[in-house]
């Protein structure tokens, strides 16, 4: 299959399709802002079916194929970051509240229920960041366009670019064009100002691609890192998906974020990863 086939493939398997329906959501007690910083996880779905040669390995060379789509929620004294919206959005879900599949795609909960949950509205979130564009982390973006967008500016241009790349359903992310937005250029940006919620730029998956550095008391510092990784069998490797944007800046991306790991002393979570997800606490419980 040549590279642009199995451009098409994966990305008409991770799309964005229309639906008029939504869940209604039952009232909830609006959270409050917390003493100190925390992580909420979400379960945004599971793409089951993947082809391992799409990223240069066998099956029998992973531990695991199907990825987990999760999503994210900081929670700071100063406001709130979402980190990646999933990978179908709330509007399929019909009344009943049945799971939905899209392709190779599934989603048992929305994600506004989730957030509901632990007494957030899309109102409530004050920063929306994707880790990148590909259509499995932005499917509920247009339902957080009231949120300042973290973005970096090679990220948004291809996002809205004219000829549009592939994995990427721009109807997902069209309301956020006139969103507040602040535009990063590689640099390190600090979302509160106190060290604790850092953005970090590792290009190479995707123009823009960023990885989230979080300063947490309890469970100690932690790197959320995007697709830098898909599994963990790629660490320590020169394999980057067919797809990758750059496969060079990727490599020097995954140098420079595994040099920071050790000086950090963080510990990573591949997004992706079902065994790392499954080890996880789900919100409402949260790390600390």
């Amino acid at each position: 299959m040549t590279k642009r086939r199995l451009l098409a493939s994966l990305g008409a398997a991770l799309g964005w399709m229309p639906f008029a329906a939504s869940v209604p959501s039952a009232a909830q007690p609006q959270a409050k802002a917390p003493k100190s910083l925390r992580l909420y996880v979400f379960d945004c779905g599971s793409i089951k079916g993947l082809d391992p040669a799409i990223f240069h390995f066998k099956k029998e060379d992973l531990a695991g194929v199907d990825f987990i789509v999760p999503c994210y929620l900081i929670a700071h004294p100063k406001g709130t970051l979402l980190w990646d919206v999933g990978v179908i959005p709330d509007s399929a879900f019909q009344p009943d509240g049945a799971p939905v599949t899209q392709g190779i795609s599934t989603v048992t909960r929305t994600l506004k229920s989730q957030l509901a949950a632990i007494g957030y509205t899309p109102a409530d979130i004050t920063y929306l960041a994707h880790s990148h564009y590909h259509s499995d982390h932005t499917a509920n973006s247009n339902d957080f366009a009231g949120a300042t967008w973290l973005v970096q500016q090679a990220e948004r241009d291809a996002m809205f670019a004219e000829k549009p790349a592939g994995i990427i359903q721009q109807a997902s992310f069209s309301a956020l064009r006139n969103s507040k937005t602040v535009l990063l250029h590689g640099e390190d940006f600090d979302v509160f100002g106190d060290g604790s919620v850092i953005i970090k730029s590792a290009p190479g998956h995707t123009p823009g691609h960023q990885v989230l550095f979080l300063k947490l008391k309890k469970t100690g510092p932690l790197l959320v890192a995007g697709d830098l990784y898909h599994y963990p069998e790629e660490r320590f490797t020169d394999k980057t998906p067919t797809f990758e944007f750059n496969h060079d800046q990727s490599l020097a991306s995954r140098a420079a974020m595994e040099a920071f790991l050790k000086k950090s002393g963080a510990q990573l979570w591949i997004e992706h990863d079902r065994a790392t997800f499954l080890k996880l606490k789900k919100a409402p419980a949260y790390y600390e």
